[in-house]
């Protein structure tokens, strides 16, 4: 269970708290047009290709030794960026992605919307030990806690390993909650971070992890 800095969260934009409203919960739940290409307050503010991936993704490839004759799940991939990069970084590897809302799916990058499937994280629809590796970034601690270990189960079940990297919501005082609290939209499951290591080792998760918290997310 290796903390696994990959580096998406380098150098974050400073973010200054506003308390989001349960009227803007609401709309960025619906996970619809509004929250990824609406207005900055409901939301991403345009969830656009920008090529980051390119960057980051040779730490991932070279640490989970990723080849032409790997097989990859990304769960929670949104429009897709992350697959159709790696695609491009290496030529010929499997890439699958499940979203659980229609409208990333139908607005994701046209080169890959073919390997996207509609599903929810907790009924992954694959077959035993179908991946090499599996990958959940900013997506299953928005589940709630009974779905969240149903998650790790069905992760462990269609790895064929422990390359596997997902992150998770944390913090370390209830200063470092509240900073999340107010900011986030989404996240459900917010645990210490040593809660967070009780649990992977009580649901058996080996794979790699990496915290999101106030400090990387650079809330102020």
């Amino acid at each position: 269970m290796p903390y696994f800095n990959f580096g998406y969260f380098k150098n974050p934009t400073v973010r200054k708290i506003k308390k989001i409203s349960i009227e803007k919960k609401i709309i960025a739940w619906k996970k619809s047009k509004e929250f990824y290409d609406g207005s900055r307050k409901n939301g991403y503010g345009g969830f656009k290709y920008d090529g980051r991936w390119i960057k980051i993704l040779p730490k991932i490839i070279k640490r989970y030794k990723l080849n032409s004759n790997s097989k990859v799940l990304e769960i929670g991939c949104k429009k897709g960026f992350l697959i159709h990069d790696l695609k491009k970084l290496v030529p010929r590897i499997k890439c699958v992605g499940i979203e659980d809302h229609i409208y990333p799916i139908k607005n994701c990058k046209k080169e890959v919307k073919k390997f996207i499937k509609l599903a929810n994280f907790t009924k992954l629809p694959f077959k035993n030990n179908s991946f090499d590796c599996v990958i959940a970034i900013s997506s299953i601690y928005t589940y709630n806690f009974g779905d969240l270990l149903k998650i790790f189960s069905e992760i462990k079940r269609v790895s064929k390993s422990n390359k596997n990297l997902i992150t998770v919501a944390s913090y370390k005082n209830i200063k470092d909650l509240e900073k999340l609290l107010n900011w986030t939209t989404l996240s459900t499951v917010i645990l210490k971070e040593k809660d967070w290591i009780k649990l992977f080792k009580i649901m058996k998760y080996n794979g790699d992890y990496f915290f999101t918290n106030s400090k990387v997310l650079g809330l102020k």
